[in-house]
C-alpha cells in the first residue's frame, strides 16, 4: 500500500471514530452522511449533525482529492509539479449551550508529484465563557501530545495558533488558542514517520478532549442573555473564517466544494453595534481572555 493510501484510510477511520464519540456524548443527535466527488479527481464524505441535545451544528468532514495541480497551489508552494494529492479531516462543532465551547480541528497531508510532501493541522478552542480550569485542561492535553515528540513543539505551535487565530480588525483572539502547525516537510522517510505519528496523535486526542468538555458544561442552565453573548461571540468566529482563514480562502480559490468549506459557520450569530459587556460581569471577564493570549501552563 502506498503511504498516501495508508494516510487516506487512517483519516477516514478517524472520521468514523470521532463521530461515534460525539454521538454518544450528545445523546440524541445523529450525523448525516453525504458522499461527494471532485470533478478533477477524488472526493470526500461530509458528515453533519444538526439540532442534537448538545451539538446545535457540527461537521466532521473527510476528503481525499487528487489530479492536475491547480495554479493557486503551484503559486503557494512555488512548484511546477504536474499532479497533487491531498487528504485530511476537518471538524467544527457549535454547541447549543453557551457554556460548551466551539472547537475546531484539522489534520491534513499534502503531496506533489515532484516528491515533496507536508503535514499540517492543529486543534483550537473558542469558548463564549472562559473557564480557566477548562483552558488548563485543554492546553495540558495538547502539550502532552507534543511533548512525546519534541519538547519545543508545544510552545512553538501554541505561539503559531495565537498568531494565526487572531482577528486583526478587532484586536482580539478568536478564542483561547491551541496548537497550529503547517507545511511540515515530510520528504525524508525518518521525518515522515515522526510527523505522521504526531499527526495521528493530534487527531486521536480530539474526541477525549472535547467529550470531556461537553460532559462538564452541557447541563449548565443558561439565560437568554447568556445565549445572546454566545451569538455575539459566534459573530467573531464568522468574521475570522470569512476574512482571514487560509483554508477557507484556499478552498474557494481552487473551486473546492463550497458546502464543505463553509460548514464551519454557525447556524446563527448576532452582530450588535458597539456592544460592550457590563463591567465585572462573566462576559466582561471572558472578554479579557480574548484581548490577550494566555499562558495556560
Amino acid at each position: 500500500m502506498e503511504r498516501k493510501d495508508e494516510i487516506k484510510y487512517w483519516f477516514r477511520g478517524l472520521q468514523s471514530s470521532i463521530i461515534q464519540a460525539l454521538e454518544k456524548e450528545d445523546g440524541s443527535g445523529i450525523f448525516s452522511e453525504e458522499h461527494w466527488e471532485r470533478p478533477g479527481g477524488g472526493g470526500g464524505i461530509t458528515r453533519l449533525l444538526k439540532d442534537g441535545s448538545v451539538i446545535e451544528k457540527g461537521g466532521v468532514n473527510f476528503s481525499a482529492v487528487h489530479g492536475e495541480t491547480p495554479e493557486p497551489i503551484k503559486r503557494s508552494f512555488q512548484s511546477d509539479a504536474k499532479d497533487f494529492f491531498a487528504t485530511g479531516v476537518s471538524i467544527v462543532i457549535h454547541s447549543r449551550n453557551p457554556f460548551v465551547p466551539i472547537i475546531h480541528m484539522n489534520v491534513r497531508y499534502f503531496e506533489l508529484s515532484d516528491g515533496n510532501s507536508w503535514f499540517g493541522g492543529g486543534i483550537d478552542l473558542t469558548p463564549s465563557y472562559v473557564f480557566h480550569e477548562d483552558g488548563v485542561f485543554f492546553h495540558s492535553a495538547l502539550k502532552e501530545v507534543c511533548d512525546q515528540f519534541d519538547m519545543s513543539w508545544y510552545p512553538q505551535y501554541k505561539s503559531q495558533a495565537d498568531s494565526y487565530f487572531y482577528i486583526r480588525h478587532r484586536n482580539e483572539t478568536r478564542g483561547i488558542g491551541g496548537i497550529f502547525y503547517d507545511r511540515l516537510a515530510a520528504k525524508e522517510p525518518e521525518n515522515f514517520a515522526k510527523l505522521w505519528e504526531f499527526t495521528k496523535q493530534v487527531g486521536s486526542a480530539f474526541a477525549p478532549i472535547y467529550t470531556t468538555l461537553m460532559a462538564r458544561r452541557k447541563d449548565t442552565p443558561f439565560t437568554p442573555e447568556q445565549k445572546f453573548w454566545q451569538l455575539h461571540r459566534r459573530s467573531r468566529y464568522v468574521e475570522f473564517n470569512l476574512v482571514y482563514d487560509a483554508g477557507t480562502k484556499f478552498g474557494l480559490e481552487t473551486n473546492g466544494r463550497v458546502e464543505s468549506i463553509l460548514m464551519s459557520l454557525p447556524p446563527m450569530a448576532c452582530w450588535e453595534s458597539n456592544y460592550v459587556p457590563t463591567k465585572n460581569s462573566p462576559e466582561f471577564e471572558s472578554q479579557k481572555y480574548f484581548d490577550n493570549s494566555t499562558d495556560w501552563i
